[in-house]
């Protein structure tokens, strides 16, 4: 990841570089653009604001998680997700001191702007792991995925073990919580569905014409009725 060979590495590897050592807030892109030993005009096409460095940096994570796992694995879906957003964590070791700085410099307005790239990082780890992010159902997934990351997130900056332990414990934790909520989102959505059929059957069956009784042919009299002998 972030190999070098073309100006968006060389300047997001730059743009990280500088956190760690000078902080975030301050940054200018002129100053990214001077340690990349790009001209300014060749950093202009690729980015406009700091925002979208960081935004290409978490697709190139994205990309190499994605490179990892081309296909899902046999393993059960909490499994899946496990092992894809710990590689996801793993991947991004050798930056965190740049991501801890920025984290503690970034205003509001650009941390809101992240949240777009993050939502769809997210969808791209649950195609990882073989599940969905379509529909409502997969947004729910999506949704909730992020925020079992965005909690796991704050664990794994301040954790220093190697191993990642205390990482891996509050991952395993949120999401088997995270699996316990979407089964009971499911079977919700599973029931309403079902009651909506059921009531959508109803209504259509009042809304059938009902067959009038029979009558008499026109023109042809009724049978008088039997004398008595």
């Amino acid at each position: 990841m972030l190999d070098g060979y073309t100006h968006r590495d060389r300047i997001i590897k730059a743009a990280l570089k500088l956190a760690e050592t000078r902080g975030w807030r301050d940054l200018s892109l002129g100053e990214i653009a001077a340690e990349a030993q790009i001209p300014l005009i060749e950093f202009r096409k690729e980015f406009q604001s700091k925002a979208q460095i960081l935004a290409a940096f978490v697709r190139a994570v994205d990309l190499a998680v994605l490179e990892k796992f081309p296909a899902p694995g046999p393993d059960v879906a909490r499994d899946r997700l496990f092992d894809v957003l710990l590689t996801r964590f793993e991947i991004m070791q050798p930056y965190k001191p740049a991501i801890r700085r920025i984290g503690e410099d970034a205003t509001p307005g650009e941390a809101l702007q992240q949240l777009r790239p993050a939502l769809k990082s997210q969808y791209w780890m649950l195609a990882a792991a073989g599940l969905s992010g379509e529909g409502g159902t997969g947004l729910v997934r999506v949704q909730g995925l992020l925020g079992i990351y965005g909690r796991v997130f704050r664990v794994w900056v301040d954790d220093d073990d190697p191993g990642l332990a205390k990482t891996m414990a509050a991952l395993d934790k949120r999401l088997r919580r995270g699996e316990s909520i979407m089964h009971g989102f499911e079977r919700f959505r599973d029931g309403a569905e079902s009651l909506l059929r059921g009531f959508g059957g109803r209504r259509k069956q009042r809304a059938e014409p009902q067959p009038e009784p029979a009558t008499p042919d026109a023109g042809i009299p009724p049978a008088a009725p039997a004398q008595p002998a």
